[in-house]
């Protein structure tokens, strides 16, 4: 259950207060709402003096796949923000498996403000939204990482100011990281192209879901890396093959053979292009030590800022939150109240 869509007109600076709002991709927010939480980023970013929007909360964090960058950022945002976080295996939990979804979701409801989930199905993100009353956010599944999306929109925005309307040229698989990116290019007016083999591109049904969403951005598809990328303001690769898809992996490096961003691909591109990289990466694969490591690369304050990307979407989830909270407390507070009673 994906948030719904709201008009610009009707976003304000903290998330609604009537209902629970999730994060299962960008699509989740509205064009101004991103933008809002961008600014919060960037003031929460150049502030040395924490604000404690998050002071007396606890959040979950529950990955099915093993993590660097998103397990230690949630856990130092949540921490710097004033509340407190804990990580949990998926396979401590049996997740689906020992019990139901519904019943997790229910029960963890009870325990923590809100849920941060790295898992392999999209679909059990779905599920457990509809039966949770605390805010889900999506720290990856296989259609989606729209956290790592948050921090690389903050990125360019640092790159090249928000009124501007980038190039940004995705040369790779068209994955999740991809397809969160593109929502986000769209909503910001910016310019995404992907630049992959025919097999590896966007499907149909997410093409014609771009294509409803609101935003001025436009999204374009290629397959010649060397012409893709003559006006790019950005070069942004990925991994070729992802977690749970080894088996693919030499089918997949053969395809993505002539896609390496390396110094000659970089060449073609004008003198200011930055290259992204949500990382880890393989090295001497989809990308070489000579242009991740070189001047144009932007991917170490790329990776700093889904720290800064996670505060701010944390400060604007429970700002919105705070009512609800207030009333979920004084439920439990008079539940208590009736058992002593008893």
């Amino acid at each position: 259950m994906r948030g719904t869509v709201r008009s610009d007109r009707q976003t304000t600076l903290a998330a609604p207060s009537g209902s629970v709002r999730h994060l299962l991709d960008v699509d989740s927010l509205t064009p101004r709402e991103l933008r809002v939480i961008l600014r919060r980023a960037a003031e929460l970013k150049r502030s040395r003096a924490h604000a404690q929007p998050l002071r007396g909360r606890f959040v979950a964090l529950l990955f099915e796949k093993p993590s660097l960058r998103t397990r230690l950022s949630f856990e130092a945002a949540v921490a710097q923000l004033g509340g407190a976080a804990t990580y949990v295996s998926a396979g401590d939990v049996g997740l689906g498996t020992r019990e139901s979804l519904a019943d997790f979701g229910r029960v963890s409801g009870l325990y923590v403000d809100a849920l941060v989930l790295r898992v392999y199905r999209h679909e059990l993100l779905e599920e457990l939204a509809q039966h949770l009353q605390v805010p889900l956010i999506n720290g990856l599944s296989d259609l989606a990482h729209p956290c790592q999306a948050l921090g690389d929109a903050l990125t360019i925005v640092e790159l090249f100011g928000l009124r501007a309307r980038p190039t940004v040229v995705f040369v790779g698989d068209g994955n999740n990281v991809a397809r969160s990116l593109a929502i986000a290019c769209k909503y910001l007016g910016w310019r995404f192209r992907l630049c992959a083999p025919d097999r590896y591109r966007f499907d149909d049904a997410f093409l014609r879901r771009l294509e409803q969403l609101p935003g001025q951005g436009t999204v374009e598809v290629s397959s010649d890396p060397a012409s893709a990328v003559a006006d790019a303001d950005v070069i942004y690769t990925d991994v070729w093959t992802s977690m749970g898809q080894e088996r693919e992996s030499r089918q997949r490096k053969r395809a993505f053979r002539a896609f390496q961003v390396n110094a000659a691909l970089l060449a073609r591109a004008p003198e200011h292009c930055r290259v992204m990289h949500c990382l880890p990466a393989h090295r001497g694969e989809e990308i070489t030590d000579e242009v991740l490591d070189g001047p144009q690369s932007a991917v170490l304050q790329q990776a700093e800022n889904r720290l800064h990307a996670q505060k701010g979407l944390l400060a604007w989830l429970f700002a919105g939150s705070r009512q609800r909270s207030t009333s979920r407390r004084r439920t439990r507070r008079s539940r208590t109240t009736a058992s002593t009673e008893l």
